[in-house]
């Protein structure tokens, strides 16, 4: 059997409205919500405390990567906030991710820590152009093993590093993948991807999708037979 809501919907919508339209069309019960940069820009911490009203935990995808004491005050922020899960950018450095674990570790209910390696719309070429040339996987390693030693809980990664990532960092390290796209659905902006069963099989715990469950005439239906597939 597969644990429950191991899927988190990406809330990408540009207004409340729209948001709150495909909330209300979803099962607390069978997953969680990220809400990222331009939805939470737009409508601030109001509208992640009425989706937490309707039962639905919340992923903070902020990424955030500045100094270590802003950074470490933004997570407290988010801990306030009472959100399940909140990111930054590894490449910030370990600094910056071991205050905001200090941080963290001062609050009763901490949310989980999480830690972004690389993007899932970076190809090789991208790196290359940003003088960080070689493999996406080798600098997704290599930080994931950085944000392991300096306290996250876990990582975002591509679908295709999880085995890798897994391996190297043991079976309490959580891996949280976007790039999950069902047999058949558009890509969209994503590069690296692979299908919800292959990315659970690879070692993934959490699969973050969007436009396959929002974009869905019938999100809930889209939703289940995502699980199904899951338990196929």
């Amino acid at each position: 059997m597969i644990p429950a809501k191991r899927i988190i919907v990406a809330l990408d919508f540009a207004t409340e409205s729209q948001a709150l339209a495909l909330v209300e069309r979803l099962d607390p019960t069978r997953c969680r919500l990220k809400v990222g940069k331009e939805l939470f820009t737009r409508c601030g911490p109001a509208f992640v405390e009425v989706l937490q009203s309707r039962g639905f935990e919340v992923f903070l995808d902020l990424k955030f990567h500045d100094i270590p004491n802003t950074v470490a005050g933004a997570c407290a922020a988010a801990a306030d906030l009472g959100v399940w899960m909140v990111n930054l950018h590894i490449s910030g450095g370990a600094r910056m991710i071991e205050a905001a674990r200090t941080r963290l570790d001062a609050v009763s209910t901490p949310p989980l820590l999480i830690g972004v390696t690389l993007l899932t719309s970076l190809s090789r070429e991208d790196l290359g152009a940003v003088g960080c040339p070689g493999e996406p996987s080798e600098r997704v390693l290599a930080l994931a093993a950085l944000g392991h030693a300096a306290g996250l809980d876990g990582v975002v990664c591509s679908p295709l590093e999880a085995a890798a990532v897994r391996a190297a960092q043991g079976p309490d390290f959580r891996l949280v993948t976007p790039g999950v796209r069902p047999a058949g659905a558009a890509l969209g902006d994503q590069v690296r991807v692979m299908t919800p069963r292959d990315a659970l099989a690879a070692g993934a715990d959490d699969l973050v999708i969007g436009r396959p469950i929002t974009a869905a005439s019938d999100p809930l239906a889209a939703l289940r037979a995502i699980e199904d597939s899951l338990m196929a």
